[in-house]
C-alpha cells in the first residue's frame, strides 16, 4: 500500500494527490502536522532513501536556518527525536510503497507507483512465453513478477 506524507499547504503534495486520484492509484495520507511520525516509521523511511536525510530532511528549512542546527552530525536517534518534534523540516511530500520511494512530486517519476498501467502494458506486449519486447520490458516483467 502506498503511503503519502504531506502537509497542509503544499502544493507538490497537492499535485500528487491529484495524480493518484486520476489514476486510481490506493494510498494512505499521513499528514505530518496532525499525526505522531513513529520512530520505526522514521527508520523506515531513512531506510528506504538513497541518500538518508539528505533525501527527507530540507536543510534549508525555517527550524533549522534559525537555530543553526547541524542535523549532519546527530545519531540516528537524535535525528529521529528532532523531526518527531519538527515535522516542518521534512521535504514532502514523501510517498513510499513496497518497491518505490519518491520526495517530492516529479511528473516522470511518479509513474512508478501506477502500476496498475505498467500491468496492462505488459499484458498488452506479452502473449505465453513469446514477447517480441522482452529486451525492453523483460525486466519489467520480471520486477512485477508477471507471467504472459
Amino acid at each position: 500500500m502506498l503511503v503519502i506524507y504531506t502537509s497542509p499547504g503544499c502544493a507538490s503534495c497537492r499535485k500528487a494527490k491529484h495524480w493518484l486520484k486520476e489514476k486510481g492509484v490506493a494510498y494512505v495520507e499521513k499528514n505530518i502536522f496532525n499525526s505522531l511520525l513513529r520512530e520505526n516509521e522514521l527508520k523506515y523511511i531513512l531506510s528506504r532513501s538513497e541518500n538518508g536525510i539528505d533525501d527527507i530532511i530540507s536543510k534549508r528549512s525555517k527550524i533549522i536556518r534559525e537555530q543553526n542546527i547541524d542535523i549532519d552530525s546527530m545519531s540516528t536517534s537524535e535525528l529521529i527525536s528532532f523531526v518527531r518534534n519538527n515535522p516542518s523540516a521534512m521535504k514532502r511530500p514523501i510517498m513510499i510503497d513496497e518497491r518505490n520511494f519518491m520526495v517530492g512530486y516529479d511528473e516522470e517519476e511518479i509513474e512508478a507507483f501506477n502500476v496498475r498501467e505498467i500491468r496492462r502494458h505488459l499484458q498488452s506486449e506479452c502473449e505465453g512465453n513469446q514477447c517480441p519486447s522482452f529486451d525492453t520490458c523483460g525486466k519489467l516483467r520480471e520486477d512485477y513478477q508477471f507471467e504472459g
